[in-house]
């Protein structure tokens, strides 16, 4: 994300699915996940965002100002209004020019955030991330503070870590979920695409399927996973990706 064009199109991405939905102009964002870059909140204010939100697990994030004067620069080059960073001298003070916050303490941030306050959630490859424990009650947490008429578009991968294929999938949860694995940069929470699924209709959103990658064939042989997912059929874990739009029910 701190290549300028590769954040502006993952954003604009997510964004112009949303405003098919709901065809706002001005809205307050949150991106879940922002990971290494505040780049989508200097992106979001160019697009019309009065206020922003970053929630993270942890500081991650790239704070030096050059990195977020690139960004000011792409956007002034595509046309768009961008915020003057020349007098910038941290990291802080970018976030503040685009009425942006960065929280730093996963569910415990999400909750400080005001019910029906939000117009516009996304995360780009975060999803599969958040702890199994935990998942239920962040997608809660985020139809709390969304507006009736608001709208998420998330893009979730569902394949390992490690090669890109279904290997997480071989291990018992009792190991998978152990402080080992979960804190580790492998973990995911191995949900499937129909887990996922009924997981955003229990959190009182309808999700609407809007992209999906699959195999062509298991890359892995059936008889290598773990059992509980031994007997899923081929449909479920041939889906190695997905795009989703979620609004309110």
């Amino acid at each position: 994300m701190d290549d300028p064009a590769y954040a502006f199109g993952v954003f604009r991405q997510h964004f112009e699915r949303a405003r098919a939905v709901a065809p706002f102009e001005q809205f307050v964002g949150l991106e879940l996940g922002p990971g290494d870059s505040l780049s989508s909140a200097v992106i979001a204010s160019a697009f019309g965002a009065t206020a922003y939100y970053l929630v993270d697990v942890g500081p991650f994030a790239e704070t030096a100002v050059e990195t977020y004067r690139r960004v000011a620069a792409y956007l002034a080059a595509q046309g768009l209004h961008s915020p003057n960073l020349d007098q910038v001298s941290s990291g802080e003070q970018v976030l503040r020019l685009c009425h942006a916050q960065y929280l730093t303490e996963g569910l415990q941030s999400l909750r400080a955030i005001p019910s029906d306050s939000v117009d516009f959630i996304w995360s780009h490859v975060v999803l599969q991330h958040i702890k199994w424990a935990e998942f239920a009650e962040v997608l809660r947490e985020c139809r709390r503070m969304l507006r009736p008429t608001g709208v998420c578009s998330h893009r979730v991968d569902l394949t390992d870590q490690m090669v890109g294929s279904l290997n997480h999938l071989r291990f018992s949860p009792r190991l998978w979920e152990s402080g080992f694995v979960a804190d580790s940069d492998y973990y995911t929470n191995r949900l499937r695409h129909t887990q996922m699924l009924t997981c955003f209709r229990e959190a009182g959103f309808v999700p609407t399927v809007t992209g999906t990658q699959r195999w062509p064939r298991l890359p892995v042989a059936r008889t290598t996973l773990w059992r509980e997912f031994r007997d899923l059929p081929d449909e479920e874990l041939l889906v190695s990706a997905f795009d989703v739009i979620l609004t309110a029910a």
